[in-house]
């Protein structure tokens, strides 16, 4: 009996220090080109050659998700054909507001291999959220992913209607949803939630854990600090049963999103976030334009503080880098891996940055 209670307080012990020790980033490395075509003097790997293949000669962000077991979505921005950077140059050749790559690849060590996009009917990516191309300043520019769930059977894609792109702060007109029942093939609108332009979920992650989506988010841009709503899954389309984090009472507020208040004070662009199961902490990727870095934090409660950020990239190695989208499979992983943008070629990037524990 007292052998036995010995074990077991050795095993909560292990497991309570394995709970509270920090975590360690090692700077990211870049494992293979995504989207696009590879130069003659670069190296990296290059398993798609989407200018060929879709026409996607150009894009960026790739915000990954879990459709059905091992398949995943993989959202991009602004998109532009192989005719905007290869001759014969025509700029803004074939331009869509965004385009949805599928991939069925569980071993990243060697790349991330797209096996099929949404396309038109000539087979090349097409526009999956519309957007009117009005670059006036004044109207309905573009519309931008942000973030992509599955729940309640259906893919949903969050948004932002962008306005005009002046500065760090974007101008939107609205963020919403539009909502997949066939596994990413065809996509309609969701009238039941909508945010306006200055809402600080213009631009969100999505995860799922116990019942609940939890949604971190921050005003359009880069400049405002992380925010934290939640929902269960059967609420996505409902906004009046959102629930937001207030952390000076330490209550959730239904229903009323100005409510939430700021998770830490640094400002925050292109975040993902996933709950690591091997270190059972949350860990938190985002994009700090004025240190122009992609920098990670962890916490062990969403709720709780949140660690310092750790550099793991810099615009020093990567001119003009961007975007932190986590790959799900990084979960149960030694390495976080996601997704970067580079504006200069624009196009996005495998990266792999190893945890240490």
């Amino acid at each position: 009996m007292i052998g036995n209670y010995s074990i077991g307080l050795l095993l909560l012990l292990t497991a309570n220090e394995a709970f509270t020790q920090p975590l360690l980033f090692d700077t990211a490395t870049c494992i293979a080109r995504v989207t696009g075509a590879s130069p003659s003097h670069e190296t990296f790997k290059n398993p798609n050659s989407t200018h060929t293949a879709y026409n996607v000669g150009g894009t960026d962000l790739g915000i990954i998700w879990e459709i059905d077991k091992s398949r995943y979505g993989i959202f991009f921005g602004d998109t532009y054909g192989r005719h905007h950077f290869e001759p014969p140059i025509v700029k803004e050749s074939d331009w869509r507001c965004n385009v949805l790559a599928f991939s069925k690849d569980l071993y990243l060590e060697d790349g991330l291999t797209i096996d099929g996009m949404a396309v038109d009917s000539i087979g090349n990516a097409k526009e999956i959220v519309p957007g009117r191309k009005d670059k006036s300043g004044n109207g309905d520019w573009t519309s931008i992913p942000t973030g992509a769930i599955q729940a309640k059977g259906a893919a949903y894609v969050h948004y932002m209607n962008v306005r005009h792109w002046n500065s760090s702060n974007w101008g939107t007109n609205y963020s919403a949803l539009y909502r997949s029942k066939d596994k990413g093939m065809s996509w309609k609108p969701v009238s039941g939630v909508k945010f306006d332009a200055n809402s600080n979920f213009g631009q969100v992650g999505y995860f799922k854990k116990d019942g609940y989506v939890y949604m971190i988010g921050t005003e359009s841009g880069r400049q405002s600090a992380p925010r934290l709503a939640r929902f269960k899954e059967k609420d996505i389309e409902n906004q009046q049963a959102y629930e937001f984090w207030n952390g000076a009472a330490h209550i959730w507020v239904k229903g009323r999103e100005t409510s939430a208040t700021n998770l830490f004070d640094d400002a925050t662009g292109e975040l993902s976030f996933i709950y690591h199961k091997k270190s059972r902490k949350w860990i938190l990727l985002y994009f700090n334009e004025k240190r122009y870095e992609i920098c990670a934090r962890y916490t062990s409660d969403l709720t709780g503080e949140w660690s310092a950020p750790r550099r793991i990239a810099h615009g020093r190695k990567y001119p003009k880098l961007y975007g932190s989208y986590i790959h799900p499979l990084s979960a149960d992983q030694d390495a976080i891996y996601f997704l970067m943008s580079v504006w200069d070629p624009y196009n996005v990037f495998l990266m792999r940055s190893p945890i240490k524990y």
